[in-house]
């Protein structure tokens, strides 16, 4: 196990670095997991509005109205005054005046369309929703004087108030992941993918820089061990560092959804993660074989990471991306372990994601080795 034990030495060497790596994508991730996660509940608090209310007539018609703008509104007491009226306007400190005109039940029965005096601050959606709310008592209201001939004002009141008081049950629920409400667990695991993935291509590319060094190839064909070993025992290093990686990863998620952990979905999600940090580090085996250079590296670590990640759900809901985007996502690893995720949410079973996952790992890993062995036979030609 001698490459094994230079590997662990060459690790530890470059520790520092690796720990810097790894701090400071630990630390952008959880600004943008708290900055970004979804609320643990979606809704609103109805907030009432202050009006003032001027009627020439007292009848059940105007206290009807009254009565349904209740529920939206804080009736104000103030003095008929356009100058006083103009500058509560002003300075908010009332949204709306409802001026009733003498007459305006009679003519309301008899048919006829009085109108209402409405005054607003301009452009105020309160004002529109407090519109919304009379024509809605008024327009059920008319509906009865004209189905009813001859209904009195006390009548149309108590019909017209029943009808309203009819209310639609809401639902309310975040957006989902194509299989299902997207959880505190699921939500953290899947940015998981993102410090990982750059992580562990980092690491893997940073100690490869060092054996594919020409002179250190040329003394590693000589010595008296086979390739194929030489190659085994090196991805048994970086499979080492990607679990130490994983764990501390995992670690971390459980961490931050630690309200979950007593969910019978969390094995699923760790299981996951494990088969995606095999597949990312066949992927950084390979990449290392392929590219030279520190900065080189790093171009090619951000862009593969990011594009990945962007395209396969893990910051942008695989739910609200388009068909075509998520074919060219299905070719990357990330789109299945994101896709296992939102599967084992549900309790759904997710073993297509982990074999395909599986199956990206084999074939990354046997890509690296061809790689890597035409550049062994290009050095010893």
């Amino acid at each position: 196990m001698q490459v094994f034990k230079l590997c662990m030495k060459i690790f530890k060497k470059n520790l520092p670095v690796m720990t810097i790596y790894f701090g400071v994508f630990i630390i952008i991730s959880i600004i943008m997991m708290t900055n970004s996660r979804p609320a643990e509940q979606a809704g609103f608090i109805q907030s009432k509005v202050s009006i003032v209310v001027f009627s020439n007539e007292s009848s059940p018609l105007v206290d009807g109205m009254k009565e349904v703008l209740s529920d939206v509104a804080v009736f104000v007491e103030m003095e008929e005054d356009e100058t006083l009226i103009q500058d509560s306007l002003y300075f908010r400190r009332i949204a709306y005046v409802l001026r009733v005109p003498d007459g305006f039940t009679e003519d309301f029965l008899s048919g006829k369309e009085p109108k209402l005096a409405k005054t607003s601050v301009p452009g105020s959606t309160n004002g529109i929703y407090i519109d919304m709310r009379l024509e809605q008592y008024l327009n059920t209201a008319n509906l009865y004087v004209r189905g009813i001939p001859g209904i009195d004002a006390e009548t149309l009141n108590a019909y017209t108030l029943e009808d309203l008081d009819y209310e639609t049950p809401v639902e309310m629920q975040r957006a989902d992941q194509r299989f299902g409400v997207e959880g505190m667990m699921q939500y953290y695991f899947n940015y998981l993918a993102y410090t990982l993935m750059y992580v562990v291509i980092m690491g893997i590319s940073t100690i490869m820089l060092v054996f594919n060094d020409l002179n250190i190839k040329r003394r590693s064909s000589c010595a008296p061990i086979s390739p194929g070993k030489v190659t085994l025992q090196f991805y048994l290093a970086t499979l080492l560092f990607s679990l130490i990686s994983w764990f501390v990863l995992v670690s971390l998620s459980l961490v931050f959804s630690r309200n979950e952990l007593a969910g019978s979905n969390t094995p699923g999600f760790i299981i996951n993660s494990f088969v995606f940090a095999s597949s990312t580090t066949s992927i950084g085996f390979l990449i290392g074989n392929l590219v030279r250079g520190r900065e080189a590296i790093s171009a090619v670590a951000n862009v593969f990471t990011l594009g990945s990640c962007f395209i396969s759900g893990v910051f942008v809901p695989q739910a609200i991306l388009s068909d075509s985007v998520l074919k060219m996502a299905s070719l990357f690893p990330t789109f299945w372990y994101v896709s296992g995720n939102s599967q084992i949410a549900v309790s759904a079973d997710f073993t297509e994601s982990l074999i395909i996952q599986i199956g990206f790992a084999v074939a990354f890993f046997v890509l690296a080795l061809v790689v890597g062995k035409k550049k062994r036979m290009a050095i010893e030609n």
